[in-house]
C-alpha cells in the first residue's frame, strides 16, 4: 500500500483566508518530504469552507516546492468552465510539473457552484462528459478544431494563423495526456464503470461507508474487462479520514472533539448532502431510514484515529472489509492545531504504514 493525500479542504469559515491557504500548502510539502506518493485537492469557487477555489492555480504554487510527489486536481468540475480553457490550463500545469501530473475530473457536486455558472437545472453529468471529451479531442487534433456540441462549439476557422502560431492550443507533456481519474461518491457508482471502460482509475472518496467504498471495485473490474485492460487493485485509489496521535487519549480527543476539524469537517458535509437530498452516502444500508443517520453514526464510522497500532490495526480492518486497494488517500482537514495536524502525517508515514505493509507482505 502506498500513501497519498487529497483534500477538499474545510476551514472554519471565519479563518483567515491567508492561513488557510499557507497550511494547506505546508500540508502538501510535509507529505512530499515524507515520502506521500500523490497529492490531490479539490475546487470551489462560491464556498466560504471549501477555499480553494481553483485546484490547478494552487497546485502550480506547489511546483518548486514539491520534489517527487506526483500532484492531482481532485478535482476540476469540468462543467463549470469552457473545455478549450481548461485544455490549455491543464497542458501548461503538466509542463511546469515536467509530467508529475494527475488529471482529475468531475460533474462537480456544490450545487451553488453550479448555479452561479449557469448549470443548475441542466444535465451536468451530460456537460461533463462534453467537455472532457472536447478536451481531450483538441489534444489530439489540430486547428482549427472545429468541434460542435450541445454546451459548447470551438473553432479557430476564422483566426487560424499557422504561420504566426495563432490558433494553437497547447498540449500536455504526457502523450496523449496525463493519467486521468475520477471521484467516485456513489454506492455501486455507473460512473466508476464508464471510467475504467476509457482507461480511467476511480478515487473512492472518504465520505463513503465501507460497504459503498466495496461496492467501487466490481463497477471498476466490469469496466476493464469492457476495455481489455487488467483491473489491478494498485490503480485503486481509496481516501480515509485519519487522525494517529502518539497517545490515545490525544488522539480520542482531537478526533472527536465537537468544535475540532474532524467533526466540523462531516458536520458541513452531513448538512449540505442532507439539504441536497443525497443522505444516503451515510447511510449503511440502502433502505435505512432517514433519522437513523446522524452526525455521531457518520464521525463514528468515518473516522480512523488513534496511536499508530491502532490505526494501522484498524486500516488493515478496513482493507479486509472494502477489498485489497493500491493507494491510501490520507484526507487533509483543518490545521486546528497545526503541531498535532502535522504530527499524525508524520505517524501515518513512518510508523502505520510500515506495520500495515508488513502485514500484507505476511
Amino acid at each position: 500500500m502506498k500513501l497519498g493525500f487529497f483534500t477538499m479542504p474545510i476551514h472554519p469559515i471565519d479563518k483567515d483566508w491567508r492561513r488557510s491557504l499557507r497550511e494547506d500548502r505546508e500540508a502538501f510539502v510535509l507529505a512530499d518530504e515524507l515520502g506521500f506518493v500523490e497529492g490531490y485537492c479539490g475546487e470551489h469557487v462560491t464556498d466560504r469552507a471549501e477555499n480553494i477555489t481553483s485546484c490547478a492555480m494552487f497546485l502550480a504554487t506547489l511546483v518548486d516546492a514539491t520534489k517527487s510527489m506526483k500532484l492531482g486536481t481532485g478535482t476540476i468540475n469540468m462543467p463549470n468552465a469552457h473545455p478549450a480553457a481548461v485544455a490549455a490550463q491543464i497542458a501548461m500545469l503538466d509542463h511546469l510539473l515536467d509530467g508529475r501530473f494527475i488529471f482529475g475530473i468531475s460533474p462537480g457536486g456544490l450545487l451553488s457552484d453550479a448555479e452561479i455558472f449557469g448549470n443548475l437545472d441542466a444535465d451536468r453529468n451530460a456537460m461533463f462528459l462534453e467537455a472532457i471529451n472536447q478536451v481531450l479531442a483538441i489534444w489530439e487534433g489540430e486547428p482549427p478544431y472545429d468541434l460542435k456540441g450541445k454546451f459548447w462549439n470551438i473553432s479557430v476557422e476564422r483566426q487560424f494563423i499557422p504561420a504566426l502560431g495563432q490558433g494553437y492550443v497547447a498540449r500536455p507533456l504526457q502523450r496523449p495526456h496525463p493519467p486521468i481519474v475520477v471521484t467516485a461518491v456513489a454506492p455501486f457508482s455507473k460512473g466508476v464503470t464508464e471510467a475504467a471502460a476509457r482507461g480511467w482509475d476511480p478515487i473512492s472518496a472518504n465520505f463513503l461507508m465501507p460497504q459503498w467504498v466495496k461496492s467501487h471495485w466490481p463497477k471498476y473490474v466490469e469496466g476493464c474487462e469492457r476495455a481489455g485492460r487488467p483491473a489491478l487493485p494498485e490503480n485503486w485509489r481509496v481516501a480515509r479520514s485519519i487522525f494517529v496521535a502518539d497517545d490515545e487519549k490525544t488522539a480520542k480527543a482531537y478526533a472527536t472533539d465537537p468544535d475540532g476539524p474532524y467533526r466540523y469537517y462531516y458536520s458541513q458535509l452531513y448538512t449540505k448532502l442532507k439539504l441536497n437530498g443525497r443522505i444516503e452516502l451515510f447511510k449503511t444500508r440502502r433502505d435505512q431510514p432517514d433519522d437513523e443517520v446522524t452526525l455521531d453514526s457518520i464521525c463514528d464510522q468515518l473516522i480512523t484515529y488513534g496511536t499508530p497500532d491502532k490505526v494501522a490495526d484498524e486500516l488493515l480492518k478496513y482493507r479486509d472489509t472494502v477489498g485489497d486497494f493500491g493507494t491510501l488517500l490520507y484526507a487533509g482537514k483543518d490545521w486546528k492545531d497545526r503541531a498535532l495536524g502535522r504530527r499524525s502525517m508524520v505517524l501515518l508515514a513512518e510508523k502505520v504504514l510500515p506495520k500495515v505493509n508488513a502485514a500484507i507482505k505476511s
